[in-house]
């Protein structure tokens, strides 16, 4: 099996049953080592993500705003944003593999290994909504996180820095307000099913975050680059604002997934970390 060739079969697969399917079985050639890496490969760039097949891609203020969650429908959107992070996140593994070739065999497995979470977490989610009566693709998405891997595909550095070590990482920050405000609603069988698979996506999230946070500095080491100071510049010149809107920071999350309290204090200007965590 050609691992490239195969990647760009599963990108492209937007129905995500199938796509599951095919990367599970991709997989088996891989770890058994009967997969051949292309010498003569060249990355196709995509124009538009695999689940625009099956979903209506809208702006981002088109996004149907998440309601009351005491109610089926807050309920459905909040999953269906869920459910469009980690299908996002699965093309976002496998693009990372097909877009850059001659890295360590690591490279390959830690982002597979990312990959076949991120399915994981879609069909747990995918569940859930079906438990509501719907299905991912019922509810209009944006392409924000496909533009992000389109922007950077030119550059493994800023790739890492941007997808897991800034928009994976805020979900970090963004993750545990959301089950805050699950747990001052009244109990349900639904509600508590989403708070346990939020959590279980939260905390692997963070292992992920870790492997871009690896590879971000050992590329960082390669093109002999200060870690901290690059991360800043690359994020300041996508996201100028990014920094200045985070509200509410998990520090614990982060400083786990590889970030330093000095990196973090240098982001935000201000200080986060108690005394003896510096």
């Amino acid at each position: 099996m050609q691992f490239y060739q195969e990647l760009e079969t599963i990108l492209t697969t937007g129905e995500p049953s199938l796509k599951a399917d095919l990367f599970f079985r991709f997989m088996k050639h891989y770890k058994e080592n009967r997969c051949s890496f292309e010498s003569s490969h060249v990355p196709k760039e995509f124009t538009m993500p695999s689940y625009a097949s099956i979903c209506r891609v809208v702006s981002p203020r088109d996004v149907p705003k998440r309601s009351n969650l005491t109610t089926k429908q807050g309920q459905v959107h909040l999953l269906h944003a869920v459910a469009h992070i980690e299908y996002s996140a699965i093309d976002l593994a496998l693009d990372i593999c097909y877009r850059f070739p001659n890295m360590p065999k690591a490279f390959y497995d830690d982002w597979l290994e990312v990959a076949q979470e991120e399915i994981a977490h879609f069909q747990m989610i995918e569940s859930l909504l079906e438990r509501l009566g719907a299905k991912y693709g019922d509810i209009p998405v944006h392409s924000a996180l496909f533009e992000a891997s389109q922007k950077t595909n030119h550059s493994l550095l800023e790739r890492l820095a941007v997808v897991p070590r800034y928009l994976e990482a805020n979900g970090l920050d963004a993750t545990p307000a959301i089950l805050q405000k699950l747990r001052t609603l009244p109990e349900s069988e639904i509600l508590n099913s989403i708070k346990s698979v939020l959590k279980r996506i939260l905390d692997e999230e963070v292992e992920h975050v870790r492997k871009g946070d690896y590879w971000f500095s050992y590329v960082c080491k390669k093109v002999k680059k200060p870690k901290e100071q690059t991360y800043k510049e690359i994020i300041g010149h996508y996201y100028p604002q990014g920094f200045s809107r985070i509200k509410q920071l998990n520090t614990k999350a982060r400083l786990e997934a590889g970030f330093t309290c000095s990196e973090l204090e240098l982001l935000l200007q201000k200080k986060i970390c108690k005394q003896e965590n510096m």
